[in-house]
């Protein structure tokens, strides 16, 4: 701990130093930390955008939740099958499963699906255009952005218009780079993988998988810690009403959303317990001791 908070404080402090130099203050004036949009690019955050920011995230603390439900091992409270006479059949019978992984099966599916609507409407409003890079001056201006947290002189920008250079790598690492691999390899590691493809699996092995699954689950949690952070360090009204009442503002309306799903997330983490799941994974299959 107190190791940490020295490394932390070292790295201000040669923020600091670094920014009182002449050539890095030339630096920051020729690169502010913001590139340009393409033109025709939309203003604002739309209303979809808050709604699937928060499932995501709602999805993510569930995924996560079970996840380390899982990690620790244990003798489940209760496992689960699914019933092979429904709309999906298949030749074999189905794996019975711990609960614990029918719910983090259940909520990939959801999460899966939530994404795919975010992409597809991503491209279909121009939203895109706020967190692909299209311009090589980003990375310049990604590392003055840095700099500038680093030293705790915040970037200057208006986050309604347009994000930071080192937002937009962020969180185009995040939606194109972190997230296809989470649905990769937990796919890999599902049930649905084809076990007797032998040449695929040779290829693509499990243990593979399994090593990279559990890294990118603390890069979205290390994501999430660092991305809430700078939200309230940074104006928390104004960047909670862009987010989540779709303004731009700094109105106590944003806040008054983002508290009643922050309670959601809380309650859906304390809710995972087989006294919940089991009539839920009931209504999907059949739960036995």
């Amino acid at each position: 701990m107190v190791a940490g908070v020295a490394l932390l404080a070292g790295v201000v402090l040669a923020a600091i130093w670094l920014r009182a130099q002449p050539a890095v203050q030339e630096f920051i004036a020729r690169y502010p930390g913001t590139t340009p949009l393409p033109e025709g690019a939309p203003v604002g955050i739309p209303a979809w955008l808050g709604w699937q920011h928060f499932l995501n995230v709602f999805f993510l603390v569930l995924l996560v939740r079970s996840g380390l439900l899982l990690r620790t091992g244990g003798r489940p409270p209760a496992r689960w099958v699914r019933n092979n006479d429904g709309l999906i059949r298949t030749k074999n019978p189905p794996w019975k499963v711990s609960i614990h992984l029918w719910l983090h099966y259940t909520v990939d599916v959801l999460w899966v699906a939530n994404g795919i609507v975010f992409i597809v409407l991503l491209f279909a409003t121009g939203q895109w255009m706020r967190i692909v890079p299209t311009s090589p001056d980003i990375w310049p201006n990604a590392v003055s952005a840095a700099l500038q947290y680093a030293s705790l002189d915040w970037p200057v920008e208006h986050a309604w218009v347009n994000y930071n250079s080192l937002q937009v790598l962020s969180y185009f690492a995040i939606v194109f780079v972190v997230a296809p691999l989470a649905v990769i390899t937990g796919l890999r590691l599902s049930s649905v993988w084809p076990q007797r493809a032998e040449r695929l699996n040779r290829l693509y092995p499990a243990k593979l998988a399994k090593a990279v699954h559990y890294p990118v689950m603390l890069v979205f949690v290390a994501f999430v810690i660092v991305h809430v952070t700078l939200v309230f360090a940074t104006g928390a009204l104004r960047n909670l009403d862009a987010m989540f009442a779709s303004r731009d503002g700094a109105s106590w309306l944003g806040f008054a959303i983002f508290a009643v799903s922050l309670a959601a997330m809380i309650g859906a983490w304390f809710a995972v317990r087989p006294a919940v799941l089991k009539p839920i994974a009931s209504r999907m299959g059949t739960v036995t001791r």
